[in-house]
């Protein structure tokens, strides 16, 4: 599990006067992904480590590698929308595992 920090739009609660953009922040499946890989590899990892871990990430789950499990809810979809607290939970699912293991000769 990786718990991912929510960054708040400051911005859209100034302007906008949506407070409850500081309760609850809606964001794109891939954007929360984004934040669990930086979690992941470190805020210090270069930027090239950072977009080959995406790339192969958002390639697993538009392919079906594994799904994801957001605060309790599954996603498959990057494009999906979800909305969040401060805080998500974000845990990765195989499917299939079984079938990915080759048996030894």
């Amino acid at each position: 599990m990786i718990r991912v920090r929510i960054p708040l739009d400051l911005e859209a609660v100034a302007h906008g006067g949506a407070t409850v953009f500081s309760f609850a922040t809606p964001l794109r499946v891939r954007e929360l992904l984004a934040l669990a890989v930086r979690e992941a590899i470190g805020e210090l990892a270069p930027a090239d480590k950072f977009s080959r871990s995406m790339h192969r990430t958002l390639s697993g789950l538009c392919e079906g590698d594994y799904t994801l499990n957001i605060d309790g809810r599954t996603f498959a979809d990057p494009d999906a929308v979800v909305v969040c607290g401060s805080t998500a939970d974000v845990r990765f699912y195989v499917k299939n595992r079984r079938e990915r293991v080759r048996p030894a000769r």
